[in-house]
């Protein structure tokens, strides 16, 4: 047996302090709050995917060294708003790819406790649009 079939059914995070991380991914990313356990941990939904944040034991490093990459349909458009909610962006979104098929877009940025989150935007490159 092996992982070739399975899926991914929860990411964590790591966060200093549980009620900061709350507000930074409910209220600031807007993500849809699923409940919480305090005083470690506080799930949310993000597509078919469960989103942890949690508090990590005494001794055990906060930021990790995985980024997460938001899938949105419009990359100006969330990039304008989380931008108006005080996300501070590394990079506004720009062109990291492009194929016959598509265009592939990144604007980069991180939470308060330093973990590296990234929104994506995948466009089709329609005819007519220029290559």
């Amino acid at each position: 047996m092996n992982l070739s079939n399975a899926t991914i059914g929860q990411l964590m995070l790591p966060v200093a302090d549980l009620e900061r991380g709350i507000a930074f991914y409910r209220d600031v990313l807007g993500l849809p709050f699923l409940f919480a356990a305090p005083p470690q941990m506080a799930f949310f939904q993000c597509g078919a995917l469960r989103l942890l944040i949690g508090v990590p034991p005494p001794g055990q490093r906060i930021a990790g060294g995985s980024a997460v990459y938001f899938t949105v349909p419009d990359i100006d458009a969330v990039h304008a708003e989380l931008a108006g909610k005080g996300v501070p962006f590394q990079q506004t979104p720009h062109l990291v790819h492009k194929t016959e098929q598509s265009a592939l877009w990144l604007a980069q940025f991180q939470d308060p406790d330093g973990n590296h989150l990234a929104l994506m935007s995948e466009v089709p490159d329609l005819p007519g649009q220029g290559g």
